[in-house]
């Protein structure tokens, strides 16, 4: 099994470059960067810093996407916006109700490629589940997400896009932090946040915004399964809570689930958590641990994972997920006896432990469920498919 590393994605358009249409998206660009497409386009200096703050508020405050609804704006400049810049969501392709009201959404990027985002419904708050990759290159063995093939990273515009929508959905328009029933952010969905790091980074950073979509970062949690060299630069750089896919305690195990091990160590993977800027009691490190039956689930498992957080002196607290079926899983899931002794063992030595309560199944939503019927094209077969396309115009 190949050892995940760096990746280099099918090239998509960056953020201020035209798409097929000849027009700049605006949805994912920081406010100067919006400032410069607009000076590019032809508006002066000062007219365009002017603009890029009206269109900044219009976009992230009031979710508008047609700038005919940008009434502080005059009409003569409407129709010369719209000739040049669009601002869009991901394609809704498919929306899926659960019975316990867990929301998953099937989307599609301006390039055809799919993926996924869910919105998890709580009595005191609403957590939106975001993807940072079409498919995945972890190959973890118990996660569904990660039997796909890694296609390409998201752009900043389409994670935004997916909070954007989830505020559409509903109905949480104009932006405000009172009252919101999406209240929480995990960078959990498809795919490893830390191999997209600069993408993430520029989303998550509009995403924190007190002018725009205005979530704190305390409100939102990035999971990583342990890519070691950027989890310093993520705390330092966006500041987020920080989650840890552990899964495991010893190296055999954690080598067999999370082939990333076999790269980042245990340990050193715990001292970077140790090292991470800002984690504090007050700010505790999440461990995520999925209980397999008979693999990572013993007494002696709960008591080593005690030994380790306490050895790093770690803040930290452990969710215990109970392992969600899919077809063809090598793994069962433990049973309520083990999870809960578990869970005890580690509550007794101070360390919260709460086991998960699994939500979206029904519809696939549930944590390590999520995946699409993208496949990854080689650049050969995206240039072959472009060539037939233009043959087929001309």
């Amino acid at each position: 099994m190949p050892i995940p590393g760096p990746i280099d994605p099918v090239p998509v358009p960056r953020p201020g470059v035209a798409r097929a249409d000849g027009r700049v998206e605006l949805v994912g660009l920081p406010r100067e960067q919006i400032r410069a497409a607009l000076e590019t386009a032809g508006l002066e200096p000062k007219q365009a810093k002017l603009r890029a703050k009206q269109i900044w508020h219009w976009i992230y405050n009031r979710g508008v996407s047609d700038f005919a609804a940008m009434t502080d704006i005059a009409k003569a400049q409407h129709g010369w916006l719209t000739e040049r810049f669009v601002i869009t969501r991901p394609e809704v392709v498919e929306a899926q109700v659960s019975n316990d009201g867990t929301r998953k959404w099937l989307l599609r990027t301006h390039d055809g490629h799919d993926f996924e985002m869910v919105f998890i419904p709580d009595a005191d708050r609403g957590t939106l589940c975001v993807s940072s990759q079409v498919g995945c290159t972890l190959n973890c063995r118990f996660c569904h997400t990660g039997t796909m093939r890694l296609v390409r990273n998201l752009e900043p515009a389409e994670i935004v896009g997916q909070v954007m929508l989830a505020r559409d959905a509903l109905g949480e328009w104009p932006s405000q932090p009172e009252g919101r029933m999406l209240t929480n952010i995990v960078m959990m969905g498809m795919g490893e946040p830390l191999y997209n790091f600069d993408h993430v980074r520029d989303a998550l950073k509009i995403v924190m915004d007190g002018d725009g979509l205005g979530l704190s970062k305390r409100r939102i949690t990035l999971s990583t399964s342990g890519v070691v060299p950027m989890m310093a630069r993520a705390g330092e750089e966006i500041g987020v809570n920080l989650a840890v896919s552990l899964h495991a305690v010893t190296k055999e195990v954690r080598d067999e689930i999370v082939p990333l091990n076999r790269k980042y160590g245990i340990e050193e993977l715990l001292q970077a958590c140790a090292d991470y800027p800002g984690a504090n009691n007050a700010r505790r490190i999440t461990f995520e641990y999925v209980m397999l039956k008979d693999k990572n689930d013993s007494d002696a498992d709960a008591r080593e994972l005690v030994r380790l957080i306490k050895q790093f002196k770690l803040p930290a607290k452990v969710n215990l997920i109970p392992f969600n079926p899919w077809d063809g899983a090598p793994y069962e899931c433990s049973t309520p006896e083990r999870i809960r002794s578990f869970s005890n063992i580690v509550f007794e030595a101070g360390i919260s432990a709460p086991v998960r309560t699994p939500r979206g199944r029904d519809i696939d939503a549930a944590c390590g469920q999520l995946k699409t019927a993208a496949e990854k094209k080689s650049r050969a077969e995206l240039d072959r498919q472009a060539e037939e396309k233009l043959a087929a115009l001309g």
